[in-house]
């Protein structure tokens, strides 16, 4: 797909981020958390706050900035540790047709800027700083912090790490959908609430089936690296026509909750629903470029990305206006 990915001048290389100076080194551990993702686990806490702070008609700041703190490093550990275990297990190492940013990992192991060690050594970091603020947020919120905390980072080490590896038999996608979309949602509402959050579960539904769509559309590229190394990811079980017409039924899955909340008064205004089919609209675009070329499919891939942030914001904002 790609002739000859490994001189593509957007991946890191040695010579813009090596250094031993203080500010090459804070630049090469945030980039390897690869930042521009971590919205994946900001937008959930968001949505799961407003529908909160509709049931409770107030906002605890504390809660929310806590919140917000440890899933993003979480999340940022989640990625680095992925990156170990993806350079070990070879798929990332013998990706030749990975697209550079999306799929293929952040190429820091790959192309020398930081060794492996250096890389679990970071991701066990940044796991630390995550736990330690979970830690706060229990102290603040009580003992279900503590259950909600463990499961969320059970789903992000168990992701990628062996022998359970779950990205690699297929389940992947759930864990992904459970731990950046239902979990985090409401999770959210309740610490805002600290009552029912059946009104959240069904708005972590949307959520969960955008963030697994992203998965199921960066595994496309990745087919073949991690085919060969035996990672059997949902795109390698079914194939590319299969993953084509699964997409499409997770995007339709999230408009079609939406209608629901729509229709039972949990969301105000059946014309907020517009927005909902401009964004199915568009996975419609994307969908097709699962088994094009290159170019067609990193649109498709960052169709998908925009759909997810633009959808998270979006339910976010109709929440509030529905209070």
């Amino acid at each position: 797909m790609t002739a000859n990915p490994k001189t593509t001048p957007a991946e890191p290389s040695v010579e813009q981020l090596g250094g031993s100076d203080l500010s090459s080194l804070l630049r090469r551990l945030l980039l390897a958390t690869r930042p521009a993702f971590l919205t994946a686990s900001v937008l959930p806490v968001l949505v799961g706050t407003s529908w909160g702070y509709k049931v409770a008609g107030e906002l605890d700041w504390t809660a929310l900035l806590l919140a917000l703190a440890s899933i993003v490093f979480i999340h940022a550990a989640a990625n680095v540790l992925n990156d170990v275990f993806d350079d070990l297990g070879g798929s990332d190492r013998n990706n030749d047709e990975r697209i550079f940013p999306f799929t293929g990992g952040s190429r820091f192991i790959q192309n020398g800027v930081m060794s492996v060690r250096q890389m679990a050594v970071w991701g066990g970091v940044l796991l630390i700083l995550g736990m330690a603020l979970g830690a706060a947020l229990v102290a603040h919120k009580g003992m279900v912090v503590l259950l909600l905390g463990l499961v969320g980072v059970a789903l992000g080490l168990l992701y990628s790490i062996p022998p359970v590896q779950l990205n690699a038999r297929g389940l992947g996608e759930l864990a992904v959908g459970a731990g950046f979309g239902i979990l985090p949602v409401t999770g959210a509402a309740w610490l805002q609430s600290g009552i029912s959050i059946v009104g959240a579960l069904v708005l972590s539904l949307p959520i969960a089936c955008w963030v697994m769509a992203i998965l199921l559309m960066n595994e496309v590229p990745d087919l073949k690296a991690d085919q060969a190394v035996g990672k059997h990811t949902l795109v390698v079980r079914l194939g590319l026509s299969r993953t084509r017409l699964l997409y499409l039924l997770v995007q339709l899955l999230a408009f079609a909750v939406l209608a629901v909340a729509v229709s039972l008064g949990m969301l105000q205004g059946a014309a907020g629903l517009i927005p909902g089919i401009v964004l199915l609209l568009a996975a419609l675009y994307a969908a097709f470029g699962i088994g094009a070329g290159t170019a067609r499919l990193t649109r498709s891939i960052q169709l998908t990305l925009m759909i997810h942030m633009l959808g998270g914001v979006w339910l976010a904002a109709w929440i509030l206006l529905s209070v």
